[in-house]
């Protein structure tokens, strides 16, 4: 059972603990911070391999195979990324786990 304690209204709430000390939560926050720099990154990559991808297009008429399994890999690793930091999943993407295949 949870302790409790009574606010100034009168209500009664169950009493937060603080996770300030807690080393996991502080590891989690380094992961985070490794992960926003690399997805800082990613963004300018994604924005190179798009204008490239433009420019083959426009001057071969098709788009680049290799190019487009790299933008759909990492892609995945974009949204995978930002799972994690947004703390819908706990699983840390690469280079924690292996590099997201291109479908």
């Amino acid at each position: 059972m949870e302790p409790i304690e009574q606010t100034s209204t009168g209500a009664v709430t169950p009493e937060r603990k603080s996770s300030f000390g807690d080393i996991a939560v502080w590891m989690r926050g380094l992961y985070m911070l490794l992960l926003a720099l690399a997805f800082g990154i990613a963004q300018t990559l994604l924005c190179v391999t798009a204008i490239a991808q433009f420019l083959w297009l426009l001057f071969s008429g098709e788009p680049n195979r290799q190019l487009v399994k790299f933008g759909s890999s990492l892609a995945k690793w974009v949204a995978d990324t930002a799972k994690f930091l947004t703390f819908v999943s706990d699983e840390k993407p690469f280079p924690w786990a292996a590099w997201p295949a291109a479908d």
